[in-house]
């Protein structure tokens, strides 16, 4: 079951008052994003933040659930608990603060590429001369 963009809409207005919080839809489901990290993921209408010690610190009684079959556990967030923006907002605020930058992506180099591009290109034009060629008898 995908997850209702209305529930997105509503925990990313709840988020106001953490810092730049920014929803992503991806797969169906959605990722949240603080200050450029993923900090929790909403799936199957339902709200999962990513796992600290400053965010279990604050949350106190913990709830854990996976968010897709296969994921690591994440603190379950319950549907109550959205609407107190300043709890929640405090929450992801934690969470960002505590969870690294991601790391770069690589850009293969444009020498790479070319040259990646002229081996298939030769590759291919070889074998095209190959067949046009006449067989002697």
């Amino acid at each position: 079951m995908a997850t209702r963009q209305d529930i997105v809409d509503f925990i990313v207005e709840q988020l106001a008052g953490a810092r730049d919080v920014t929803a992503r839809k991806m797969f169906g489901e959605f990722a949240l994003y603080s200050q450029g990290k993923v900090v929790a993921l909403v799936c199957d209408d339902q709200l999962f933040v990513k796992p600290t010690d400053a965010g279990r610190s604050f949350i106190g009684t913990v709830s854990e659930g996976q968010p897709y079959p296969g994921a690591k556990p994440c603190f379950l967030i319950a549907g109550d608990q959205w609407e107190d923006g300043d709890w929640l907002s405090e929450l992801i605020r934690l969470t960002a603060r505590e969870l690294p930058l991601p790391k770069a992506k690589t850009k293969a180099s444009s020498k790479t590429k070319t040259q990646t591009k002229r081996k298939t290109t030769s590759k291919a034009e070889g074998t095209k001369r190959k067949s046009t060629r006449k067989r002697k008898l």
